[in-house]
């Protein structure tokens, strides 16, 4: 059996020794499967692979196996692949029988006319980094966080050539900063390394930088949903449980990692002229080949071996559900409580003194569609908070803030010409064969924040009314529609949306939160900062610890209590018939729900049902004169 260190830096080893063993039987895939994932299952093994999100492409050992997190952007037709083939050496005529799966590229001398030759089948998917993903989650240390992802950078490699860098822990994006300042790519050279190493060492680190993604994806378009966003992008070979994978899932790929040069030969020689000599060519037009076969230095594939479906892409939480983590979740569930109430208190201090305001932030922020019934959505949150200053940089300080809080987030600035130039759904490119991705293909429990404050008058175009009726109906029934020119095909979605305003939204919102600030700092942005400034790391650790944990939990409602709250509907309907609708009712049990969660709560209690009633009472008493409660709720 291999040794401990193939099965990482030798995978194609590992999986041709197999093979062999086998005399491809069929079974030797499944035993190549077994043995990665009990590999996988070592307490470390993950932190012992690269990531292709945390070490430059150029970093990395072509063939080796890596791992990348990431979300299914898009998934392209089925494509057929030599699973078992015959070369035939062309001097001594002795016929080899290999296999072709996890290559891109197959050996010299194939026997096309072989009777051993398996045809198998493959799909492809386009991935690309988490949209939004904050930097703190990208760059949380291993001495912070046990089960960071930013364990990988003990993992990685020297280049497969002798260039060896000599800063161990750098990201992406340090990386391609670092490209546009060539004299700071290297150390000095220190005297014991020869002149004729320097020179070489010199060489090898520009060959690098000309293949940096910065530079050489300029003409290439990566198709990221949000404008702005950097990283890598990669084609997934898929072999196994295809039906498992679904477009917009977020992914922890495991696989065998492939930047063959000949990939991007042979797209460079594919010309439309060769459509006349091979008519099965003329099925792929030109710009289907561009986004389907970019260059693998720019966009490398990777052959999967194994997919851990992300729940959330916190670091700071170990992987997988809560259910799988109970020790850790009932450590933390012993400081809820305090963590809450210490959050609580911070987020009061940038709601300008606002407590009640405060409290409906949090329980937004730990939101989350837990089930659909027919198509409602059920546990969503949407929250207006209106009052926004128009003429400050207060909205965007506030969205800094979330920002800082949770794993994933994105600011959309509602001017009159983002509205009318954006793209916010995606839409299918029939002539590329691509979905051409838009800014509300986020992953799941994004912190989506709409900045109403920034729209002035004007005349909203055919593309700015259609974004707005997209943001309408991601609020109301968290569902986008992608645009299939033809037809719209309806994806679900799970996106915590805060609209921001000055007066009261145009958009639907589930709760409508008045801002009413209790203190007038002379400088907004230095009080802003001092806030932020007396936070602890280990303290904003908790809090982000305490947002992504919150939303995981479990909830019931035992039939006594659910007794109660029926007889205390009833008795308000009562009291007042015109006012009391089952929208009320429906909204105070999100929050009864949100609040319980919040204190670490799994089930509902009456104070919890009281105390919703109460601060709903509270939020609706801003309101002048007091309004009755409909389906866009105040």
């Amino acid at each position: 059996m291999p040794s401990s260190n193939d099965w990482i830096n030798n995978p194609l080893g590992v999986v041709e020794e197999m093979f062999a063993q086998g005399n491809a039987n069929p079974e030797w895939e499944a035993k190549v499967l077994e043995y990665f994932k009990g590999q996988l299952k070592e307490k470390e093994a993950y932190s012992w692979i690269p990531s292709l999100n945390d070490v430059p492409l150029h970093y990395l050992k072509p063939n080796s196996l890596v791992k990348f997190r990431c979300l299914v952007q898009d998934m392209f037709d089925p494509e057929f692949y030599m699973g078992v083939y015959e070369t035939v050496d062309p001097s001594t005529k002795a016929k080899v029988l290999r296999f072709g799966k996890y290559k891109d590229v197959t050996e010299c001398g194939v026997e096309f006319n072989s009777r051993n030759a398996v045809t198998a089948e493959r799909q492809t998917f386009y991935c690309v980094p988490i949209p939004g993903e904050s930097s703190w989650a990208k760059e949380i240390s291993f001495l912070t966080a046990p089960h960071s992802y930013a364990n990988s950078s003990q993992a990685r490699v020297v280049p497969s050539t002798s260039y060896i860098p000599s800063r161990q822990k750098r990201s992406y994006e340090e990386d391609d900063d670092m490209d546009t300042q060539p004299q700071k790519q290297r150390e000095p050279q220190t005297e014991s390394h020869a002149n004729g190493d320097s020179k070489r060492q010199e060489t090898e680190a520009s060959s690098s930088r000309t293949t940096s993604p910065s530079k050489a994806s300029s003409h290439l378009d990566l198709n990221f949903p949000l404008p702005g966003e950097g990283g890598p992008a990669c084609l997934v070979k898929v072999y196994e449980n295809l039906d498992s994978f679904k477009l917009n899932d977020m992914l922890e790929v495991c696989g065998i990692l492939s930047v063959n040069p000949l990939l991007s030969v042979l797209g460079e020689e594919k010309d439309p002229s060769a459509f006349l000599l091979d008519p099965t060519q003329s099925m792929e037009t030109l710009e289907e080949q561009r986004a389907h076969d970019p260059p693998a230095s720019l966009v490398p594939r990777l052959h999967m071996l194994y997919a851990r479906p992300l729940q959330h892409n916190n670091p700071l939480l170990p992987p997988g559900s809560a259910e799988d983590q109970s020790a850790f979740v009932s450590s933390f569930l012993v400081e809820m409580a305090s963590v809450r109430a210490e959050l609580l208190a911070y987020l009061t201090h940038v709601l300008l003194g606002d407590a009640l305001a405060s409290e409906y932030l949090l329980l937004h922020l730990i939101s989350s569609v837990y089930a659909r019934r027919d198509v409602l959505p059920l546990g969503k949150f949407t929250l207006n908070l209106s009052g926004c200053p128009s003429n400050s940089s207060y909205t965007e300080k506030l969205y800094q803030v979330i920002q800082e809080l949770v794993p994933c987030s994105y600011r959309l600035s509602m001017s009159l010409h983002n509205m009318n130039s954006l793209r916010l759904v995606p839409k299918k490119d029939y002539v590329a064969n691509r979905l051409v991705s838009g800014a509300l293909q986020l992953a799941r429990n994004t912190s989506l924040v709409l900045d109403e404050t920034r729209l002035e008058q004007g005349q909203l175009d055919a593309s700015g009314v259609r974004n707005i009726t997209a943001l309408g109906n991601l609020i109301s029934w968290q569902k986008v529609d992608y645009d299939f020119n033809f037809h719209q095909m309806e994806f679900p979605s799970n996106i915590n949306v805060l609209v921001t305003s000055e007066g009261r939204s145009l958009l639907p919102s589930d709760s409508q939160v008045p801002l009413q600030p209790q203190v007038t700092p002379p400088n907004l942005e230095e009080y802003l900062a001092t806030v932020h400034m007396a936070l602890q790391t280990s303290q904003i650790n908790k809090f982000r610890v305490y947002l992504s944990l919150a939303r995981t939990l479990d909830y019931s409602i035992s039939d006594e209590v659910t007794k109660a709250v029926e007889d205390d509907f009833v008795d308000m309907r009562k009291d007042d018939p015109q006012s009391v609708t089952a929208e009320d009712l429906h909204r105070m049990l999100v929050l009864a729900r949100l609040l319980s969660l919040s204190l670490g709560q799994t089930t509902l209690s009456r104070e919890g049902w009281m105390r919703a009633k109460h601060i709903d009472m509270l939020r609706r008493s801003r309101s002048q004169p007091p309004t009755s409660v409909n389906g866009n709720e105040p």
